[in-house]
């Protein structure tokens, strides 16, 4: 995965035999990739004196540039680039100059009964002040369980495997949504949700917030720190009801 912060110039290049196929995500929902800030765009909609006097050359070298926005343009492949930085790091081999790059698949992933989670907040990849990345990958049968984040929407896109995902917004507002490979899915801030694998394939599933920090509170960890006499009183039933239930978050279950 890589991270470009607001306002910052960039550009990529496919350099090998095969498409380069990525997935662009933003953290405005009323942005539009159409709407990029684009070099050629620019300079074809700029004087061609305006480009001789600060750029020191004759307004004619200007005379065949694209007059419109190229966005995709296709040129001679680059020669290779120095020895990338540690991989699954955010480490740079100029300390003063930040990595806009993270390898997320080669990080330990956390594991779970029902499945696996890798994570890349500003905790691990120090320049995403404003987004945080995942890839989670849910066993046949195993859910995500419920669960809601309190700074923060969720966008998912399915890359493979079959989901039902409920959503809910208190009130009595739930939500089930059946999701395949190249699914999207949206979580607003604060609504409760939970993914459950429904196929006999693992479940693989890009998640991202809009937030640099990652903040995620579980249905097991809530129940588990409110006293039994509490819930008892809450749900009207005995406190023996929830004996053996999980002391802290589950996470991912099967």
């Amino acid at each position: 995965m890589w991270y470009f912060p607001r306002g910052y110039g960039h550009s990529i290049q496919g350099i090998g035999r095969e498409d380069c196929r990525f997935i662009l995500v933003f953290d405005n929902g009323y942005f539009s990739e159409f709407g990029t800030f684009s070099i050629s765009d620019w300079l074809g909609h700029m004087p061609p004196g305006v480009l001789q006097k600060t750029l020191g050359v004759p307004a004619q070298r200007f005379a065949n540039f694209p007059k419109n926005e190229v966005y995709i343009s296709k040129g001679a492949v680059p020669p290779p680039l120095p020895p990338a930085p540690t991989s699954g790091t955010s480490e740079t081999a100029d300390a003063n100059v930040p990595t806009h790059r993270f390898r997320l698949l080669e990080q330990k992933p956390e594991e779970y009964s029902g499945g696996t989670n890798r994570l890349a907040s500003q905790r691990e990849f120090p320049i995403s002040t404003t987004m945080t990345g995942a890839h989670m990958r849910i066993k046949p049968g195993g859910i995500r369980e419920p669960h809601w984040h309190p700074n923060a929407d969720e966008w998912q896109y399915y890359l493979g495997g079959r989901a039902s995902m409920s959503v809910f917004g208190s009130h009595g507002r739930v939500r089930t949504e059946q999701f395949g490979a190249g699914d999207v899915g949206y979580v607003p801030q604060g609504y409760g949700h939970h993914i459950e694998n429904t196929g006999t394939e693992n479940l693989d599933v890009v998640v991202v917030f809009n937030n640099g920090t990652y903040e995620s509170i579980s249905l097991s960890a809530w129940l588990a720190a409110n006293p039994p006499a509490l819930l008892a009183a809450n749900f009207a039933v005995s406190q023996d009801t929830f004996a053996g239930f999980p002391t802290g978050a589950v996470y991912i279950a099967r």
